[in-house]
């Protein structure tokens, strides 16, 4: 879009930015919802269709895995066919998948619709972030806008788990699937009516089939054998062949997009200092974040005993925690930049998970659990906002749809090489209590499951000062700076 045009545009849907913001919200609300939503229904689904404990992960990780995978691919195909059809499109099949996945009365169809899910996510996780890339260029309402949209991704595992367990208990776990459509209705309205559609360039070039191919191949393989890892153990050959795989033809993704002339993912976009520190920090606090939704949940439930919905609703102060820091950020990021906010996130967040490490069996929710909560929720809220505005700061608006995706890819992946290495060291930490007692005594059962979730919030409390050191290392130090003679850049 030439500059004029470019001024023209903002100036005629100026009025309507934050109306904008709102659809965007609504659509990321569906994607991060569903990471979770499922999880505290997974017992009852398994109750009604029958199915394995062996095979319950895989109602999760079956969208995991097309979401994962394809989300480069779906960004990109929103540069080249515009970010308005894409996220309808995304809507519409999102809806479509989770109204399928309700009605799912075998195990096969209920996985096939979650990877539906996915497929259709990865459509609109990267239009949505790129709606807000290309709609807010002036740098203070920027840092607003991607607050809330920060704010809502990080808290939205959150109240995935309070609505999943509300839905479960009160209505039907089918309804944890049902509820995307009333959600998608509202969003398909408000993006018919505000979002312009995007002119067709008739000299871009076309997608890159071989990069594609390459990058969704090697996400498949990649997460399909972490999550292998939980089931079959880390040493295992079909584990470690794929994993192995996945990163030998992500190597191969790599080098063919320097040999082409329109690379499905630029490596200026990744290789720029500040933007491959936010990637990597977004990375981070994914995994992080599945430490504490997953064995949280899991300590919750087993040891302190509550149902379906106190346990979602226990995660309401890390919710504020999150909202309240994501909000006071933006101020921070105009003064002094991504690199302070950031680091200062992932080494507040490792304090409240090394809290969590030492948890027991007579620890009570109000003294011991809900301090951590706060503290975590501060620590993420001051890292996901300001990282995702850095990570799509000054990209052209050309590959604003696949850099908004590559955010989206690095937090799936990190979520779940989290999830993977999690549920592994907490495997091992438990079968190592064991040894010399007696596993038929109750108490020793649940001292070998406190035991099992202690070492995950310890080895997240890790990962989070691993993040500090990585965004403290590699983000650049002073405000994100703008050119002032740029023509803002309307949304597509």
């Amino acid at each position: 879009m030439k500059a004029t045009e470019a001024g023209t545009a903002h100036g005629e849907h100026h009025s309507t930015r934050w109306w904008i913001l709102a659809v965007a919200c609504l659509a990321q609300l569906m994607v991060v919802l569903d990471a979770t939503i499922v999880n505290i229904a997974l017992p009852t689904a398994q109750q009604d269709i029958g199915f394995s404990n062996d095979s319950r992960q895989w109602v999760v990780t079956g969208y995991a895995l097309a979401f994962g995978s394809l989300l480069l691919v779906g960004g990109r195909l929103g540069d080249l066919v515009g970010r308005k059809t894409t996220f309808m499109v995304g809507l519409v099949g999102f809806a479509g998948a989770s109204a399928l996945g309700g009605t799912a009365t075998t195990f096969g169809l209920l996985v096939g619709a979650r990877a539906g899910q996915g497929v259709f996510g990865a459509l609109l996780a990267p239009a949505a972030l790129s709606l807000l890339t290309t709609t807010f260029t002036d740098p203070h309402e920027r840092g607003r806008a991607f607050a809330v949209f920060g704010a809502l991704s990080g808290a939205g595992g959150a109240i995935g788990l309070i609505l999943g367990g509300a839905l479960t208990e009160y209505l039907s776990w089918r309804w944890c699937l049902y509820v995307n459509l009333p959600i998608a209705v509202i969003a398909l309205a408000g993006g018919f009516l505000l979002l312009p559609r995007q002119p067709r360039d008739e000299d871009a070039a076309g997608l890159d089939i071989a990069g594609s191919v390459l990058s969704v191949a090697g996400l498949v393989s990649l997460v399909y054998g972490l999550a292998s890892a939980e089931t079959d153990g880390w040493t295992s050959g079909k584990t470690l062949g794929f994993i192995v795989a996945g990163l030998v033809l992500l190597v191969v993704f790599a080098w063919s997009q320097t040999r082409v002339a329109s690379p499905l993912l630029p490596l200026a976009v990744l290789l720029d200092r500040n933007r491959g520190g936010s990637f990597l920090s977004v990375a981070f606090v994914g995994a992080g974040m599945f430490g504490v939704f997953l064995f949280l949940t899991y300590y919750l439930t087993t040891i302190l005993g509550y149902e379906p919905l106190p346990t979602g609703l226990a995660f309401l102060p890390m919710i504020g925690g999150i909202m309240f820091s994501a909000q006071t950020s933006p101020a921070l990021v105009e003064r002094i930049g991504v690199k302070v906010p950031v680091t200062a996130g992932f080494l507040i967040a490792a304090v409240g998970m090394v809290w969590f490490s030492r948890l027991a069996l007579d620890s009570s929710y109000a003294g011991h659990v809900l301090p951590g909560l706060i503290v975590v929720g501060l620590g993420i809220g001051l890292i996901i906002a300001p990282a995702m505005s850095a990570a799509t700061d000054r990209v052209d608006p050309d590959h604003a749809g696949v850099a908004s995706a590559a955010v989206n890819t690095f937090q799936q992946i990190g979520g779940s090489i989290g999830t993977a290495v999690f549920s592994a060291v907490a495997a091992s930490a438990a079968n190592e209590y064991l040894v010399g007692k007696n596993p038929a005594d109750a108490a020793v059962v649940a001292g070998s499951y406190l035991e099992s979730y202690t070492t995950a919030f310890l080895w997240a409390a890790f990962v989070f000062a691993a993040g500090a050191v990585i965004s403290g290392v590699l983000l650049r130090h002073g405000a994100l700076v703008r050119d002032p003679d740029a023509a803002p850049v309307m949304a597509h």
